[in-house]
This record gives C-alpha cells, sequence and structure tokens, in this order.
C-alpha cells in the first residue's frame, strides 16, 4: 500500500478535497500532514478534516505565529483559510496544537514514502536545512513547475501556455530558494512534478460531479464513501457559485503519487530564470526532475474514485 505525507495550504479548495480524498482511499497509508505558513485557523481546518475520519494523525506546520510584514496588528493578522473553507466546514475556532513541521516530515519520511507538496516549499525547505541525517531518503511529488515549448508537443499545450517556454508558477514561488534547494538535494530519491500545463486542464464541473454521485452510490458505507460523499458536498458548494468549476490541480498530483503510470513524462532539467519557472531536455548528468507533459484521463479517474488500486509507486 503506497505511503505518503501531505504538505498542504487553504487558500484554496484544492488541498483540503485531496486531504479528504487520501484519507479515505482504499489503497492509501496517509501516515501525516503539514501544512504552510501553520496558523491556528488551517491547523483547525486540518484537525476537523482528520477528525472527521476519526483519524489521530500527525500534523505540522511551519509557522504557528504567522502574520504579515507590514500594517497595523489588525491588518497583519492572517488566517490563510478561503472563505470557501468556511462554508464548506463551519466556523472554526483557531488550534495550536501542531508540531514544528520539518520535524514531523523527518519523523514519517523514508525511502517508502512519498511527500506530496501542494504548497509553497518551506516545510520541506525547513527539513533539508535543518536536518542534516545523510540517511534520510524519500521520494517527491510536487503539485508546481512548468513545461512548454521544447518538452510538450505544441498538440498537447494548453492555449492559454501556447508557446511559452518559461511562466510563474505559484507554489515554486512561494519559496524559491527551498524549490532550488530541493531540486540539487541528492536524499530525494526522484522528484515528479506535475505542470502546470497539465493540472490546468484537469477540471472538476458538473460532469465529474456527476460521476462521483455515481461512484458514490455503487459503494458500500465506509471511509471511501465518506470521503467521496465530502469531496461531492463540499464540490457542490463550489459549483453553486462557479458552475464551469475548478481546476483539480492537487488531487492530479496525488493520483500521480499513488499510480505514475496515469501520467506522461519527461526528464528534464527544471530552472527558474526571472522569477518563472520552465523545463528543459537535457543530458542525464544536467536533469534534475521529471515532469508531467499529459495524463491518461481514464487513469486518472480510475485511481481518484479508487476503482482500481494504484500500484505501488
Amino acid at each position: 500500500m503506497p505511503r505518503l505525507v501531505f504538505d498542504m495550504e487553504t487558500g484554496d479548495p484544492d488541498d483540503v478535497l485531496t486531504l479528504i480524498l487520501l484519507l479515505g482511499h482504499p489503497a492509501v497509508e496517509l501516515r501525516a500532514v503539514t501544512v504552510t505558513p501553520g496558523t491556528p485557523h488551517q491547523v483547525a481546518v486540518v484537525r476537523e478534516v482528520v477528525r472527521r475520519f476519526d483519524r489521530d494523525l500527525p500534523v505540522g506546520a511551519f509557522d504557528l505565529d504567522h502574520v504579515k510584514a507590514r500594517g497595523t496588528p489588525e491588518e497583519r493578522y492572517v488566517t490563510c483559510v478561503s472563505s470557501w473553507h468556511w462554508r464548506f466546514l463551519g466556523e472554526l475556532e483557531p488550534r495550536r496544537d501542531a508540531a514544528v513541521g520539518w520535524q514531523v516530515l523527518r519523523d514519517h519520511l523514508d525511502a517508502d514514502t512519498v511527500l506530496v507538496t501542494g504548497a509553497p516549499l518551506k516545510n520541506l525547505g525547513a527539513l533539508l536545512r535543518n536536518d542534516e541525517d545523510a540517511d534520510l531518503r524519500f521520494r517527491w511529488v510536487a503539485q508546481g513547475g512548468f513545461a512548454g515549448e521544447g518538452v510538450v508537443p505544441a498538440e498537447q499545450q494548453l492555449e492559454k501556455f501556447r508557446g511559452l517556454t518559461t511562466c510563474p508558477t505559484y507554489n515554486l514561488n512561494g519559496d524559491p530558494r527551498s524549490a532550488l534547494l530541493a531540486l540539487a538535494d541528492p536524499r530525494i530519491l526522484h522528484r515528479r512534478f506535475v505542470s502546470k500545463n497539465v493540472c490546468h486542464g484537469v477540471v472538476y464541473d458538473g460532469e465529474l460531479h456527476e460521476t462521483v454521485g455515481a461512484r458514490i452510490e455503487a459503494l458500500a458505507d465506509g471511509a471511501h464513501r465518506h470521503s467521496l460523499q465530502l469531496v461531492h458536498r463540499g464540490m457542490e458548494h463550489y459549483l453553486r457559485r462557479k458552475p464551469e468549476g475548478k481546476a483539480f490541480h492537487d488531487p492530479l498530483a496525488a493520483c500521480c503519487a499513488l499510480t505514475p503510470e496515469i501520467g506522461t513524462w519527461a526528464e528534464v532539467e527544471l530552472y527558474r530564470q526571472k522569477g518563472k519557472w520552465g523545463s528543459r531536455l537535457a543530458p542525464p548528468a544536467e536533469r534534475n526532475a521529471t515532469i508531467l507533459i499529459g495524463y491518461d484521463r481514464v487513469a486518472f479517474l480510475d485511481t481518484l474514485l479508487g476503482i482500481t488500486p494504484p500500484a505501488r509507486p
């Protein structure tokens, strides 16, 4: 059974929906969760979701005292939680029962565990800087990065990215120094990046909503059914306001961690240039990552919905 640790944020519905899917998936062992930046309101959201599965997972935060750099005390205080989360989960009292994020990663990552990141890489960067253990080994799947012209065939490029070789990408630009550090650290055995040139084309819309609903009806009571029911309910809230749907970035990354075979991958050198990220085909000595350039939608949905057990990554 694949073992995962999930590093997330809560500015967008994607991450919480991914956490819900991982908590209920019939073929996943979720070992721990870390959150960036790690405000007490974010910890409350994660704890509430975990509670709904009657689980007691380790939870880590990068900075429980996170505030904006400027402004009055009132202006500097931020929850880092979107309004969708409150509509979905209800108003939650802030909580501080989270360990230091990088220490949670240290304690739960090993060569048989995959770290899935759907947030700026602050917890990962802190781990690599603070823990010098040469025996630390793990694999990493990141939602983020960009593969474009020269790597992705023209007919597979999304229209809004057509012809681009570099592009800003939120999760990597949220802490670029940590991203560059992680690209170079030999303790990371394998790096897979789920490029925005692919994930922006994966949308949870009305059609997928019906597919999820049908899958729920086919399942017996249990954690998996509960998980899909929560996703369905959360997206019901979202689709009422935005019927065109929601790009499903982080769930795609999680499914790629469970079943890499759903993707088409390229071995590349991932680089940063003038605040943007790009990938280029390179000789083996210069490659630092594998990046997603296409995916099989049927295989993705089978993994997402637990129709076929994921292979061990």
